[in-house]
């Protein structure tokens, strides 16, 4: 892809966090092959023609850039819990996450809890040995979804500030005498893939990280300060790491992912970017800074001023938590307020997050899902033409 392309895609007015509804069929297939029913090939015959049609949907919309809906994955994490060896941990299964949110219900704040056995990042895991890359699951991602299309293709990664919050780190002293010599591992860990993805010619990665509002929401302060933890220097240390993995490729596109969880309808975090905005938008090296901005959980779009000069902030405007279709004219005008503070050159739209960040999804159908990013499209050309 050449720099005007590259440039193109890096201002890009309409974005999408990634993940999608999994269709029920496909949904299905993972159950059985959770149960031993149906074998590794059938369920990847039914992921591939999952994501064909995911694939030629977002084609008729118009996206100009396109992803898989996540739709391999069990759980948007397993973007790196699936790729590394050395965690203890267990496997995930489709039963695993119904499990997780049983007897909760939508629209309220959900914690689980994340300790105890599970898989790795999805719950807090130590590790036995020292992590390494045994299969490259962005990648894997990747090389089927562009070939089908010629449009650009972006590929989504956990970030390491949610992989360093979701690490035992004391009961892993036996393979990592301190946090930093793990964050070292994953940022390792996490350039060797984006290299594959880099050679293989994505354009465009963006990096999930739900962890950075833990530092604006009171609950996960307390619970880090309780480990004995800085907040302040677990918040550097990650903003390191990530600019470490970004400033590896400067030929290709980051966009950072910066929202307050997403489960089944709920959310885990609650706070605004305000406290946190001036330094993390100033410090991150990220082309785009996508942002969750659909309700008032968000706050306002004061912090968009610190927002630098070449890059792109993608509103988050429309909710992927319900099913209400969103008004074309309610959210032109969010846009103008948000002008008050950015200039519309550096402003874009997008869901809020993704439709399903793991395979239970939310509370809304795939119609549901389609419509809400058909009026994502229509409000861009609006704005932007």
């Amino acid at each position: 892809m050449g720099a005007d392309a590259v440039s193109e895609l890096a201002t890009l007015r309409v974005d999408q966090v990634g993940s999608l509804l999994r269709p029920a069929a496909l949904k299905n297939v993972f159950a059985r092959h959770g149960r031993g029913e149906v074998s590794d090939e059938e369920l990847r015959q039914a992921q591939d023609d999952a994501i064909r049609r995911a694939v030629a949907k977002q084609e008729a919309i118009g996206f100009g850039v396109l992803t898989d809906g996540e739709l391999r994955r069990l759980n948007f994490q397993d973007s790196f819990a699936s790729a590394v060896s050395g965690f203890a941990a267990t496997a995930s299964t489709l039963e695993f996450h119904e499990h997780r949110v049983e007897g909760s219900a939508p629209g309220q704040l959900w914690d689980p809890g994340y300790s105890g056995a599970g898989p790795a990042v999805v719950h807090r895991r130590p590790a036995v040995e020292r992590i390494k890359l045994v299969r490259n699951v962005p990648f894997e991602e990747y090389r089927f979804t562009s070939s089908l299309s010629s449009r650009p293709v972006k590929v989504t990664l956990i970030g390491p500030d949610r992989i360093l919050q979701r690490f035992d780190a004391e009961g892993s002293r036996a393979a990592y005498p301190d946090l930093q010599t793990f964050a070292d591992d994953v940022v390792a860990v996490e350039q060797s893939m984006i290299q594959q993805l880099a050679t293989a010619g994505c354009p465009y990665v963006q990096i999930d990280a739900p962890g950075y509002t833990a530092y604006v929401d009171q609950g996960s302060l307390d619970q880090m300060r309780a480990r004995g933890e800085d907040p302040d220097a677990n918040m550097a240390r990650s903003m390191a790491a990530d600019n470490a993995i970004v400033d590896a490729f400067p030929s290709l596109v980051f966009g950072i992912h910066l929202c307050r969880g997403n489960q089944a309808g709920m959310w885990h975090r609650e706070g605004h970017y305000d406290a946190i905005a001036e330094r993390l938008f100033n410090t991150l090296h990220h082309q785009r800074l996508l942002l969750e901005y659909d309700t008032d959980r968000a706050g306002g779009f004061e912090p968009l001023r610190f927002v630098p000069p070449g890059k792109i902030a993608v509103l988050g405007l429309v909710s992927t938590k319900s099913a209400e279709t969103e008004s074309a004219d309610d959210l032109v005008r969010r846009i103008d307020e948000a002008a008050r503070y950015l200039p519309l050159e550096q402003l874009a739209i997008s869901p809020q997050c993704g439709f399903a960040s793991d395979i239970v999804g939310n509370p809304l159908s795939e119609d549901d899902q389609w419509r809400k990013l058909e009026v994502v499209q229509q409000v861009a050309a609006r704005v932007w033409g």
